[in-house]
């Protein structure tokens, strides 16, 4: 029997004899059980004067005799009857006829108040002795056992990541053969943190490591440990490493334990009571006075600068492993595995589309091919092919295209010419990153757009390279002033001003590229930080040092666009024939458009979208990265996708 049929069983025996107790302490309970008499018998006794007093209710009489023998009978229509009993001097009392007549009725309206009293008692009961998450359980620990049901992840399942896969494979023969390693004085690592930017994979390496080594997985969030009270949280840390110890070897994964480990004593009022009791459980549990061998410590952050630095000590966090934002061969692997269950068309190249993904996680690469499916699911077709892919990426990075929205003869004419200044400044700039597609068609919150294709994964930036990205965007205002003149332009630049401005002041205050200010860090001059309960302004630089600051920055934009301006105007009539492309074919890659500036004809083969069986020439698929656009569009190096 099962621990709920037992605590049934109790309880029904524990009801059962409280209900008896009450029968028998009830008032009249103690007394004799009446015996029934037959009315002949009845009349007998009043004759003999052994009655001493009766009930009568209707025709139901009830009563005593002088024995203390409780007796009921049941009388016939006998109008004389009380004459009789008066002359024999027997008490009389009449009552009315109940109208709930039925015994069991009674009974029930009796002992239903006691009924409803144990059963509230057995729900606490039950509250009690089940989980997290009930009325009594808000200590208990909230961390859910992973078994091989919600399917068993190794690291042949993890791409992309290698030296982090490397980091953690000790770990992993630690766990199958821990011998190995203490008989030559090594101890099992106490914990290792997961470090890197969102999307890149690090719950699902911490999945893999418990696949490899085949040991319990109990997975939480660092949310699950907070709770209004005081001491909640800290409890449900104890308990969870009491449920590791059970079950160890094991592993405990924390997800954003950044949520629990902040640094201690930050933030208005000395931090907060409730997470600091919960961190301060956790770094005893980790590395306290009692071991928990065998119980290794899995978290992961995309924050490791705000964690206490007591977390992350040796001792505790034994290992910090980064997990970056994979390479163009780590980028080709993860896409073959999340392509093993598409169906994909001949003209499918994982490499090209790898080189054409710079700065994706994994997860917005298995949302690219996720979209890619969709699209050709949606058309119909058996197979994914390249176009897909194409198309797909370029509604991650860009939005669907809105050619519900109908824009005027003149506004198109306006964004032909902003996207072609911005197409023609990048050929033009040496600098800049190639020209992959230039669009006037609506997407996402963008009129038009140019995207460029970085030749390969890029990690810095020269000052050379970011003043070419500043001629870039004011390509396309330069260009709208030349043809439509300084009183016609429109607010299509706005996005590009935006960036241009924030790329110029991190030149000057960031990264040192000012002769005049030095290779200086300046602060935000407008950062608000707390004193007490008053809020003040943090003035990290005097105000003549932000004038020069902002002097300096107006230099760099006007620079840029006094460049841009002079090449658009020594080659407008290239302008010209570019913007008149766009207005032909709406949507130009960057083959196309060198072809259009050579004078060359653009050839385009028709097909239809919704034949299955349709293919289309593609251009290889590359990263799109906006470098400008009407309305909102955006410049310069893209961030990393998620």
């Amino acid at each position: 029997m099962n621990n709920f049929g037992r605590n049934l069983a109790l309880w029904v025996i524990i009801i059962v004899l409280l209900l008896l107790l009450f029968n028998v302490f009830q008032p009249g309970g103690s007394q004799h059980a009446s015996q029934q008499l037959a009315y002949s018998d009845f009349v007998s006794d009043v004759d003999h004067g052994s009655v001493r007093s009766v009930v009568i209710q209707n025709q139901n009489i009830s009563g005593t005799l002088k024995d203390g023998t409780s007796f009921e009978t049941y009388a016939p229509f006998d109008p004389g009857l009380v004459s009789h009993l008066t002359a024999k001097d027997v008490e009389v009392t009449a009552k009315p006829l109940d109208p709930d007549g039925s015994p069991l009725l009674r009974y029930v309206l009796n002992y239903l108040p006691i009924l409803m009293m144990f059963g509230v008692g057995f729900l606490i009961f039950r509250q009690m002795q089940s989980g997290s998450g009930r009325a009594m359980g808000f200590g208990k620990s909230r961390a859910r056992l992973l078994t091989e049901k919600q399917g068993r992840v190794t690291f042949e399942d993890v791409a992309g990541i290698d030296e982090a896969k490397g980091e953690l494979q000790e770990i992993v023969e630690f766990l199958k053969d821990p011998q190995k390693f203490t008989r030559l004085g090594g101890k099992i690592p106490k914990g290792a943190l997961l470090v890197g930017p969102p999307g890149t994979g690090k719950t699902l390496l911490a999945r893999a490591i418990a696949g490899e080594a085949n040991v319990p997985f109990f997975t939480i969030s660092g949310s699950d440990f907070v709770e209004m009270f005081v001491g909640v949280g800290a409890s449900r840390v104890r308990d969870m490493f009491e449920q590791g110890k059970k079950s160890a070897p094991c592993i405990i994964f924390i997800d954003e334990i950044d949520a629990v480990g902040r640094h201690r004593g930050a933030g208005l009022g000395g931090g907060n009571d409730e997470r600091e009791q919960t961190l301060n459980q956790m770094l005893v549990e980790m590395d306290g006075f009692e071991s928990n061998e065998g119980v290794i410590l899995i978290a992961a952050t995309n924050r490791p600068d705000v964690l206490d630095p007591a977390l992350l000590r040796p001792g505790r966090f034994d290992r910090q492993v980064v997990v970056p934002n994979p390479d163009v061969s780590g980028r080709e692997r993860i896409l073959r595995v999340h392509m093993r269950k598409v169906p994909l068309a001949s003209d499918v190249d994982p490499k090209v589309i790898a080189r054409g993904t710079p700065g994706f996680s994994g997860a917005d690469l298995a949302n690219l091919v996720n979209e890619a499916a969709l699209l050709a699911a949606r058309l119909g077709k058996r197979t994914v092919a390249m176009l897909e892919f194409e198309n797909a990426k370029d509604k991650v990075l860009m939005g669907a295209e809105r050619r519900s929205l109908v824009m005027s003869d003149d506004e198109k004419r306006m964004t032909a010419y902003h996207e072609g200044g911005h197409a023609l400044c990048a050929i033009l700039t040496p600098l800049c990153d190639p020209v992959h597609k230039a669009t006037i068609i609506p997407r996402g919150r963008a009129l038009g757009l140019v995207m460029s294709l970085p030749e390969g994964d890029r990690y810095s930036k020269s000052k050379a390279k970011c003043l070419a990205e500043l001629i870039l965007a004011m390509g396309g205002r330069a260009a709208e002033e030349i043809i439509f003149g300084a009183d016609n332009v429109c607010t299509g630049a706005s996005a590009d001003i935006k960036a241009a401005t924030d790329q110029a002041r991190r030149m000057i205050t960031e990264w040192g590229m000012s002769e005049k200010l030095g290779m200086i860090a300046y602060g935000d001059n407008g950062q608000e930080v707390f004193l007490g309960h008053s809020v003040t302004q943090n003035k990290n630089v005097s105000e003549q040092t932000a004038r020069e600051i902002d002097a300096e920055i107006k230099a760099l934009i006007d620079n840029a666009y006094r460049t841009a301006h002079a090449l658009l105007l020594s080659h407008i009539d290239d302008l010209h024939r570019l913007a008149n492309a766009l207005l032909e074919y709406e949507t130009l890659s960057g083959d196309e458009i060198r072809r259009v500036l050579r004078g060359e004809k653009i050839e385009r083969i028709v097909v239809d979208d919704l034949a299955p069986d349709s293919r289309r020439a593609s251009v290889p698929a590359t990263p799109p990265r906006p470098s400008g656009g009407a309305g909102t569009g955006d410049f310069g190096p893209a961030p990393a996708p998620g």
